[in-house]
This record gives structure tokens, sequence and C-alpha cells, in this order.
């Protein structure tokens, strides 16, 4: 199994570098960020240091959508990045939540993300892609061994099926063991309806992970708070697909949905930070079902379970009080009692 560190690129750029450092040296292969113009620094700029300061670790934004840049310049800057270091980019792409709401606008839609994928992984693989309008262009720059994946982050049906039909990987937020056999199960089977191998459709799971000394009370509920702010994060994403297929859908589980009834809100200024008061709804049971917490035996207990469900990747949302200790506690222990 894979693992990959996210981080919200907060300043000082700095620190997240040094972070994906300290993650590189305990065994991780893959770095991702928020990508959120408005909220938080960009992105693409800091990669060129973190590959620049790391060997093999893998960045992407987890994730960009296709609204807040045009789709050749986020191929080019992708294939300039490869160019400079190897092919060591992937681009996760999504509706784009915080990054459109915050701008004032509607998150795109799936036949928006379609059209995207497939000019920026061709471009960023060296093809020609249309533009529109019968404008075809290709990067006379790039070289022959340019390669670009695509992984799409995905919860709803259509966008479940549409993941497994165009991408490269699936993305999904979310722990739960439920939850991950359902929908990996969905991309599955649409990958191989699109006469696709499914294998070739890879899957990262994406939560916070939190590892606590023992499982005492005391521990678990401090832990719990520092990831609750995640179960309000995937609400944003479950109340758009509420709003879409009703409360009770049979095209929806409702061990996804049914949680969100006592949400009030979002305030995107608090988003993906511990101790967001717009995440109190969220109860233990969600975070304990979401996240991955507790001593490193029962991290690696659930990591086991995700990779039996066909998972490839586990990627970290590091965004609490216990950075430098997540990392550290996954490379000493976790990540080698996992992969033996």
């Amino acid at each position: 199994m894979d693992f990959g560190l996210v981080l919200q690129t907060d300043p000082p750029a700095s620190r997240v570098i040094e972070l994906m450092k300290r993650a590189e040296d305990n065994g991780f292969t893959y770095g991702w960020t928020f990508d959120s113009a408005v909220l938080w620094q960009e992105p693409f700029v800091i990669y060129s240091q973190i590959l620049s300061q790391t060997s093999k670790l893998t960045v992407g934004p987890m994730v960009t959508n296709p609204g807040t840049r045009t789709w050749e310049v986020t191929a080019s800057t992708f294939a300039t990045l490869n160019d400079m270091f190897g092919n060591r980019t992937v681009c996760g792409i999504g509706r784009g939540d915080s990054a459109m709401r915050v701008a004032g606008r509607t998150p795109n839609t799936l036949a928006r993300i379609s059209d995207a994928m497939k000019v920026i992984r061709a471009l960023g693989s060296g093809q020609e892609a249309d533009l529109g309008g019968g404008t075809v262009v290709r990067f006379p720059w790039i070289k022959d061994d340019a390669q670009l994946p695509v992984w799409m982050a995905a919860y709803g049906p259509k966008a479940l099926k549409m993941t497994g039909e165009e991408a490269d990987g699936f993305i999904l937020q979310l722990a739960d063991l439920y939850l991950t056999e359902y929908m990996v199960k969905a991309v599955k089977d649409a990958a191989a309806a699109a006469g696709r191998n499914p294998d070739d459709v890879k899957i990262c799971v994406a939560a916070p992970a939190y590892v606590t000394a023992d499982d005492s009370p005391e521990a678990l509920a401090h832990a719990r708070e520092q990831c609750r702010w995640f179960g309000g994060m995937v609400g944003n994403h479950v109340a758009d697909l509420v709003s879409k297929y009703g409360e009770h859908s049979s095209q929806v589980p409702e061990e996804l949905t049914e949680y969100i009834k006592a949400r009030q809100g979002y305030d995107y200024s608090h988003h993906g930070r511990s101790g967001n008061p717009d995440t109190q709804f969220v109860p233990d049971e969600i975070v304990d079902r979401f996240c991955v917490i507790g001593t490193p035996e029962q991290h690696v207990e659930k990591l086991n379970a995700l990779r039996a469900l066909g998972v490839d990747q586990f990627a970290i949302y590091d965004m609490h009080d216990a950075q430098e200790a997540v990392i550290d506690a996954y490379g000493t222990t976790v990540i080698p009692a996992v992969n033996g």
C-alpha cells in the first residue's frame, strides 16, 4: 500500500515543504495539498519546492477543479513540473467545493469535469487536445515520455460511474469500511462495463489519522475532537447529494447521508481545520468510521481491512495538533507493519 500526506498550503510554505520532506523520510510516497486559491497559498508554486527537495515523492492537488484555471494552463503547469523533476505529479480533480463557492461560483458539473480530464490528461501526456470550437493544440516542448495520470474525487452514483469509466484513479475522502467497499465496487464495475481493466483504476482513500498512546477514553476523545472537522467537510458533499437525490434514495447509501440531519450551515474560513465550530453536529460514531484513530495497532488493523477492499493508497489528512507525531508513528510502526 502507498501512503500519502495531505496538507493545506497555509503560510509559511516552508513548513509545508518540511512536513513533506519528513513524510518522504518516513516512507510516504505521495504528497497532496488542498487547492483553493482564496483560502490558501498557490500549491503549484510550492510543489516545485517540494519536488526539488525530495527525490521520489509524487505530488498533486486533492483536489483541483476545472473552473478556477483554464485547462491548458493546468496541463502546462503539471507538464512543466514533470519536465523539471521527472514524471512525479498526479492531477487530482473534483467539482471544486471550497474553491468555487468561496469565489461566489457553483461547483462544476460532471460534464465539465469529464471534458477537462480528457484535455488535461492528453496535453500533459504530450498528445493533442481540442480546447473547444475546433482549436486543437499540443505543447511543442513536451518530452516523448511525458505522462499525467488524472484521479477523480467522487461520492455520488453518477460521479462514481464516471470515475470508473474515465479516470486513472479514484479518490474517496473517507475511511469507512462499508462505504469504501460500496464505492470501490461501483467504480470497478463501471470500469469493467466500459471495457477497461478495473485494476487499472487506482484507489486512494483519504482521511485524517490520529495516533494515540493507548485506547483510553481520554485519548480517544482528544483524537476525535482533533478530527471532527472532517465529518463537516465531507458533509458539504453529502448535502449536495441529499439535495439532488433526496434524504432516502436507493442511489445513495444512508450510511453516508444520515448523519448530516443536524447540519446547520458551513463557514469556509474554518474549512479543513480542527476545532471547526460548524462541525459539532458530527457524532463520535462518524469520526470513528470516517477517520483512522487509536493506537498504532488499531491503525494497522483498519488499513489492512481497507487494503483487502482494494485500496492502493491511504492518504492522511494531517490537520491537527500532532502533525509530526503522526508522520513519525506511521514511519516507524504503521507503514512497516502494513507493508511487511
